[in-house]
């Protein structure tokens, strides 16, 4: 296949990163496109984890969370600033520059989770400093989710939208994997490494994106003009077709992009539907992202009781599950050409596999591990089917005319809308945990 000509203004518009390497080909730009973003929000999940594997350790050695609520407290801060900044951000990042305002999230971002382990090292006992870290780690968190989907959604069109993003949503789980891997790994030397450790690695990743990452295709020259017929994947779906004619239309006239006003983004057919069933299904995975780890290690399964480190290790394999979940919620959805009906059907077989993990998980780490994963699969398939394809199919709709700088806002306030029931979840959860942590099991 030929190499599309880049433009010439493609070194006014492109990372300073690539400028430096040699030319490469449209596809080759698009799959450094999906690693730099799998890795990017594969690191917000993973800076999300060390709350829920030291929870224990806090709990047990660390005033003032001796006092249970407070717990939950420092968890519902986070979710509920991070809820309110998704509905900002993803304005702001229809506005501005994608590939700055992520990166400088993701260097903020590990700045603000390393905060919250500093104060290990400082000996810090304030529930004031710690509320304040993640404060200000739920408001630069908020920052990932719109820029990534939107970059990807930009790079990515067309009848294979689900299954392409249902394998990159795979990031969400990897990052929760890797987060409790790292958290528990280090925990023995001091529960501030936990935190630490991620907010470095977060951080270094917001470097790359800053030299590496291209938002748009146009950034480099390319555009559906100067593509071969076999790349111009928009063709073959006339909701693409329309959003690829403006992208052409931009591309002639110094790449105008109209973004999208908040009110129109939530007029858009199937936006506030989708909103509503990502609050339910973030309400439920993010309970198990926090609260998992800590259930595992206050639970006898099979007669025997596990250690924090072990149970931030098994917690791991409810992400297992996701994964496999968010791929094959993308394929089935592609297939059918249904996403809501492929949404309701993993929603409606998640209540009874969530019922047999809590009458039946305790009975042997086999059940345990088996029911978990099932688990899994069928609250995060759902969940990552919303928030990746079915965001970004609604953020080209054809309703938009034109406008084709909506992604990040539809994103945002899907997100957003289900960041509010992932907030509520823990809360929840916290008034049930406190017997728990008091001892009175």
């Amino acid at each position: 296949m030929a190499k599309p000509p880049p433009a010439p203004h493609r070194a006014n518009r492109a990372p300073p990163g690539l400028c430096a390497l040699p030319a490469i080909s449209y596809n080759s730009h698009r799959g450094l496109v999906l690693g730099l973003t799998f890795v990017a929000y594969a690191l917000y999940h993973a800076s999300r984890k060390p709350p829920s594997i030291v929870k224990r350790a806090l709990s047990e050695a660390w005033p003032p969370f001796h006092d249970p609520a407070l717990l939950g407290e420092t968890d519902v801060a986070f979710l509920a600033f991070y809820s309110l900044g998704m509905f900002v951000a993803g304005h702001l990042g229809d506005r501005l520059d994608l590939r700055l305002f992520l990166a400088v999230g993701m260097i903020g971002s590990g700045t603000a989770v390393a905060l919250f382990g500093v104060g290990y090292f400082l000996s810090l006992h304030s529930l004031a400093f710690y509320l304040a870290a993640q404060v200000i780690a739920g408001l630069l968190q908020s920052t990932g989710w719109p820029s990534v989907v939107a970059i990807v959604g930009n790079w990515f069109r067309g009848r294979r939208r689900g299954l392409i993003m249902g394998i990159w949503n795979a990031h969400t789980s990897i990052g929760n994997i890797s987060g409790s891997l790292i958290a528990a790994a280090v925990l023995r030397y001091g529960w501030g490494w936990s935190f630490i450790v991620p907010g470095l690695l977060i951080a270094f990743g917001g470097v790359l994106v800053f030299f590496f990452l291209a938002p748009y295709p146009e950034d480099l020259g390319f555009s559906p003009t100067t593509l071969p017929k076999a790349v111009s994947e928009a063709s073959t779906d006339e909701e693409d077709s329309s959003s690829s004619a403006s992208a052409a239309g931009g591309a002639g006239k110094e790449e105008r992009r109209d973004a999208v006003g908040m009110w129109k983004a939530f007029a858009i057919p199937g936006v506030i539907t989708f909103a509503l069933c990502l609050f339910f299904a973030k309400l439920v995975a993010y309970t198990f992202l926090y609260w998992l780890p800590f259930y595992l290690s206050q639970t006898a399964i099979g007669g025997k009781e596990m250690s924090v480190t072990s149970a931030g290790y098994l917690s791991a394999l409810f992400d297992v599950g996701g994964i496999i979940g968010g791929i094959l919620a993308g394929f089935i959805s592609d297939h059918l050409n249904a996403r809501a009906t492929t949404a309701a059907i993993f929603m409606y077989l998640a209540i009874p596999s969530l019922y047999a993990f809590h009458a039946y998980g305790s009975t042997s780490e086999v059940a345990n591990i088996g029911l978990m994963m099932i688990s899994g699969l069928f609250v995060n398939g759902p969940y990552a089917l919303i928030t990746t394809a079915v965001s970004a199919d609604l953020g080209t709709h054809k309703s938009l005319k034109g406008d084709s700088r909506a992604l990040a806002t539809v994103t945002s306030i899907i997100d957003g809308t289900g960041s509010l029931g992932a907030a509520l979840g823990p809360f929840i959860t916290d008034s049930g945990a406190q017997p728990l942590l008091e001892g009175d099991t």
